[in-house]
């Protein structure tokens, strides 16, 4: 059987996931313009203002949205490997747990679970290691946040112990 009509019509597909990147960059600048257009009001007497740093940047993204569409057109961009989910799912997870138990457990218990899950993630799953010493190391650092620099994280009962 010959694959050579369905090697052209690959090549005549636009890589989606590109444009999908396209379109994600021209909400972004559609966002940072009409923001900066908002600081065009307050402009003064100099034509450079608040609102030009912005419109250069948003002007950049238009641009690079362009070259990313004539990318995915041309096939620019390198074959992308097969993305596997559990690892997203473990630290995705591992984050929601940490903003949930940060104001109940406190900063050493939560960010001590979300370093168990990121383990996970990575392949290490012995939870009854990866927590308590992610909990103690989180503790090293609420510890030094807390004493030394006399910043405010969220205290739980293990924190408790130290105050």
């Amino acid at each position: 059987m010959n694959q050579e009509p369905v090697k052209q019509a690959e090549e005549r597909r636009p890589d989606w996931a590109a444009l999908v990147i396209a379109a994600v960059l021209v909400v972004i600048a559609a966002v940072i313009f009409a923001d900066a257009s908002r600081l065009r009001e307050v402009m003064g007497y100099s034509p450079v203002g608040p609102a030009t740093v912005p419109m250069v940047i948003a002007f950049v993204l238009i641009l690079l949205a362009v070259w990313t569409v004539f990318a995915a057109f041309r096939h620019d961009f390198p074959e992308r490997e097969k993305q596997e989910v559990q690892p997203v799912a473990w630290i995705v997870g591992g984050l929601a747990a940490q903003m949930l138990l940060l104001n109940t457990a406190g900063f050493s218990i939560a960010t001590g679970v979300l370093f168990a899950a990121t383990a996970a993630g990575f392949g290490k799953r012995r939870f009854w290691i990866s927590l308590p010493v992610g909990m103690v190391l989180c503790l090293i650092v609420w510890l030094i946040f807390a004493g030394l620099l006399q910043l405010s994280l969220p205290a739980g009962p293990l924190e408790r112990l130290f105050q």
